[in-house]
């Protein structure tokens, strides 16, 4: 039986896992919370404003605020670049999460980001620092956090774990990603 009070209770939904999915499921969940007249923020943690995106596309024409904020995927920029991105993501992302302006607000990839041991970045996107800023974040806010190899201490806080696990995929045949898909 669930009180009333639960019902105004922010949720922590994390997607992570392998498989195909996790960011579409955080993307369908922002479509559907807009439809709803919540406001939405999502931050991407991994992917560049470099390059386009549709979700992006999408969001922009649906009035859903996203920030993309990443310098690509870890081997295509140095560390100290990656390092740069990942202080100036995180540092936005706790600033709008403890702000309360937004009743959804989706951190894209920060699992991914959490997980990167090609160089040192705890110091500047400290996993206590943001334990902390989920605990602290305002009480009707859902926050998402989305990407693989979740760390234990997330999923131990979360409402909502899925993970997506791979039973099939193209890429294994040699298919690139697809455009309208994956981008």
């Amino acid at each position: 039986m669930s009180k009333d009070s639960d019902k105004k209770r922010g949720m922590l939904l994390v997607y992570t896992g392998d498989g195909k999915g996790k960011t579409t499921a955080a993307l369908g969940l922002a479509v559907r919370a807009c439809g709803r007249g919540k406001r939405v923020l999502m931050i991407q943690f991994i992917k560049s404003p470099e390059r386009t995106y549709g979700e992006k596309i999408i969001f922009d024409r649906l009035g859903i605020e996203m920030v993309q904020m990443g310098a690509g995927f870890t081997w295509t920029k140095t560390p100290e670049e990656h390092r740069r991105a990942l202080q100036t993501a995180w540092s936005f992302a706790r600033e709008k999460v403890l702000g309360g302006e937004y009743d959804v607000v989706i951190l894209d990839e920060l699992n991914n980001a959490l997980a990167i041991d090609r160089f040192p970045i705890d110091d500047v996107l400290p996993l206590a620092d943001v334990l902390e800023t989920v605990r602290n974040r305002p009480r009707h806010m859902h926050l998402v956090i989305t990407g693989r190899s979740a760390k234990p201490e997330i999923i131990e806080m979360a409402d909502l774990v899925t993970e997506m696990k791979p039973v099939k995929h193209y890429y294994d045949e040699g298919i690139p990603a697809v455009l309208g898909v994956e981008y």
